[in-house]
C-alpha cells in the first residue's frame, strides 16, 4: 500500500510539473497578452461604465473569447447601474492676455459649454471661506461665466523616479509582517486647526455643486494638486443617476495651466478663456453588465466547481485605462488563452470575469456575487457559494506579480507557498498574510469565499497612470504582463486540478441591512 502511495504521489507531481512546463513554454514564448491590451485601449477607446467605449471592449472581449473555445460566453447584466456618459469634443484656450491651449478633459457624468459655437468668457476667480460668503459675494454674478476656485495648493517638484519595483528587503517584510503602527502606515499627524480647516474647505467642496446647479455657470475649471508635469488626476463631477441635474460643463485643467490663470486673475489681469466643450448621456438602457466566459471541467465529480479569475474591464474618461485595468484583463484573458492552447483539461471549471463599475465601488463583482452566491447584508447562501475553490484578481496596474496577499486566509499560504516555487526565477516567491483593498477579490471575501489579489511591482502606478489621462497602451510593460499572465494561469489551473477546495476562513456573520453591504 505504502509503495502504491509514493508511486501515486510521484505520478501526481510529475502531472504537475508537466503542465506547468506547458504552460511556462506557452505563455513566455506565444504571449498574445499585448494584442488583447491593444484592442481593449487603443481601439476601445476609453471604458466609463455603460458608456459605447466600454460596450465596444466588451462585445469585442466576448467574441474573443468565444473565438478561443470558451463556452456560455455572455454580457450578463447585474442590476441598475444608471447613465452612461462619454465626451465628444474638448476644446479648452487662454485668449487673453495671450494665446495657449490648455490641457483639459471633462469631468465624467458632466455637461456641455452652451450652444454649438466656441463660447468665450473673462475668469471669475472664487474666493470664499464657507457657504455663507459664497451666496453672499457670487450669487447673480457667475452665470454663462466661466468659472475657478482659489486653489491653495503649489507644485512640488519630485525627487524621485516615477517608477519602482519591490526591493527584496521590502517582499522580506511583506512576507514576515509586524504588528501595523502608526509608522509602519505612515501616518502622519495633523494638528487640530489644520483638520479644522480641512473639514471646512470639505463642507464647502460639498456645496459647490449645488451653487453651481442654482446659478449655472457655462463652465467650471477645477485641478488636483496630485498632478505635475501635464498628468492629470480625472474622475467624475456628476451623477449617473437618469435625469439629474448635470447642466454645467466641469473640467479639468493641468495644474500649470490651472495655477497659472489663477495667478494672472488674482493680480487683476484681464484674463479671457475660450472653450467648446461636448458630452452626451446615454439613458436608455442603466444596467450594468459584466463579461462571463467558461473552460468547462472535464472531472465527473469536480466539474461543477469553479475556479474564477477576473479584472474589471471599465476605466475613467481621461485615457484609455491602460494600467487600470485593461492591464488586469488582458492577462486574464491571456490565462484562458494559455490552458486553451496547451490543451490542458481542467477537472473544475473555469470561469473568467471582467467586471463593470469597479470605479464606482466595486458594483459590478459587488452584484454579481450577490445574484449568485450570497448577499453580505444576510449571509443566506446560494447554492452555488460552496462549488466556487476561490477568486484570482488582476488590478495593481502594468507590474509583474511578485506574490500573492492572503488576505489572511493562513490555510492557504503554504499551498501558494509550493505553486510560486517554479517561478523564483521570474520574481515571483512572496506570500504575505496581508490584506490588500480596492479590488474586486473584496467581494468575494466578503461572504467567504477566498479572494485573491496578486502583489504586483507599483511600476508608475500611483504617481503617473492610475485615473490619469496618461494612463495609455506605451506606459504597459510587456515583459512584466507576460510573465503575469504565465504565473496566474500555473495558479488558476493548479486550483481546478486541487483534490479539495482552496481552504476558506471563518464564515464572516451577516453585516445586516443599515450600512454598507461590503
Amino acid at each position: 500500500m505504502l509503495v502504491f502511495m509514493l508511486c501515486l504521489c510521484a505520478c501526481l507531481l510529475q502531472a504537475q510539473t508537466e503542465a506547468t512546463s506547458k504552460i511556462r513554454k506557452e505563455g513566455l514564448e506565444n504571449s498574445g497578452v499585448m494584442n488583447f491590451a491593444f484592442h481593449l485601449t487603443d481601439v476601445s477607446g476609453s471604458r466609463l461604465t455603460n458608456s459605447p467605449g466600454f460596450f465596444r471592449a466588451a462585445n469585442w472581449a466576448k467574441d474573443e473569447l468565444t473565438k478561443m473555445g470558451l463556452v456560455n460566453a455572455a454580457i450578463e447584466p447585474w442590476g441598475d447601474f444608471g447613465t452612461g456618459w462619454e465626451q465628444t469634443r474638448c476644446y479648452v484656450a487662454m485668449t487673453a492676455p495671450y494665446y495657449t491651449p490648455m490641457i483639459a478633459i471633462p469631468r465624467a457624468w458632466t455637461g456641455s459649454t452652451p450652444g454649438k459655437k466656441i463660447m468665450s468668457s473673462n475668469v471669475i476667480l472664487i474666493k470664499a471661506k464657507d457657504s455663507a460668503e459664497l451666496y453672499q459675494n457670487y450669487s447673480g454674478n457667475i452665470k454663462d461665466k466661466i468659472v475657478m476656485f482659489y486653489s491653495r495648493d503649489t507644485l512640488r517638484p519630485s525627487f524621485t523616479a516615477d517608477g519602482e519595483r519591490f526591493s527584496d528587503d521590502q517582499l522580506a517584510k511583506m512576507a514576515n509582517p509586524k504588528p501595523d503602527t502608526a509608522e509602519r502606515r505612515g501616518a502622519r499627524t495633523v494638528s487640530p486647526e489644520a483638520m479644522a480647516a480641512r473639514r471646512q474647505q470639505q463642507a464647502l467642496s460639498r456645496q459647490m455643486n449645488a451653487f453651481y446647479n442654482k446659478e449655472k455657470p457655462a463652465m467650471v475649471l477645477s485641478m488636483n494638486g496630485r498632478g505635475n508635469d501635464g498628468t492629470l488626476f480625472v474622475q467624475n463631477g456628476g451623477s449617473v443617476d437618469k435625469g439629474a441635474e448635470n447642466n454645467y460643463a466641469w473640467v479639468m485643467l493641468s495644474s500649470d495651466d490651472y495655477l497659472r490663470i489663477q495667478r494672472l486673475v488674482d493680480a487683476g489681469q484681464n484674463v479671457q478663456l475660450e472653450a467648446d466643450v461636448k458630452t452626451k448621456f446615454y439613458e436608455n438602457d442603466i444596467k450594468g453588465y459584466n463579461v462571463i466566459a467558461e473552460i468547462p471541467g472535464t472531472d465527473p465529480v469536480l466539474k461543477d466547481e469553479i475556479v474564477m479569475l477576473g479584472g474589471h474591464l471599465d476605466s475613467w474618461q481621461g485615457a484609455t485605462g491602460a494600467t487600470d485595468n485593461a492591464a488586469g484583463c488582458a492577462v486574464m484573458m491571456e490565462v484562458v488563452r494559455i490552458l486553451k492552447t496547451t490543451g490542458l483539461q481542467p477537472k473544475r471549471t473555469i470561469r473568467i470575469a471582467l467586471w463593470s463599475a469597479e470605479e464606482q465601488g466595486l458594483h459590478g463583482s459587488r452584484n454579481y456575487v450577490k445574484n449568485h452566491f450570497a448577499n453580505p447584508a444576510d449571509m443566506i447562501l446560494k447554492p452555488d457559494h460552496s462549488k466556487v475553490s476561490a477568486y484570482y484578481n488582476l488590478d495593481n496596474g502594468t507590474g509583474k506579480v511578485r506574490g500573492i496577499y492572503l488576505q489572511g486566509n493562513a490555510a492557504a499560504g503554504p499551498i501558494f507557498s509550493k505553486w510560486l516555487e517554479p517561478f523564483y526565477d521570474l520574481g515571483a516567491k512572496t506570500v504575505t498574510i496581508d490584506n490588500t483593498g480596492g479590488t474586486d477579490h473584496q467581494a468575494f471575501d466578503a461572504i467567504g469565499i477566498p479572494g485573491f489579489q496578486f502583489i504586483q511591482d507599483a511600476i508608475e502606478y500611483d504617481t503617473r497612470t492610475h485615473h490619469t489621462n496618461m494612463d495609455t497602451y506605451d506606459h504597459l510593460v510587456p515583459a512584466d504582463l507576460i510573465q503575469a499572465s504565465t504565473v496566474i494561469a500555473s495558479f488558476v489551473y493548479n486550483t481546478a486540478q486541487l483534490d479539495q477546495k482552496i481552504p476558506r476562513k471563518e464564515l464572516p456573520k451577516a453585516r445586516g441591512t443599515g450600512g454598507r453591504n461590503f
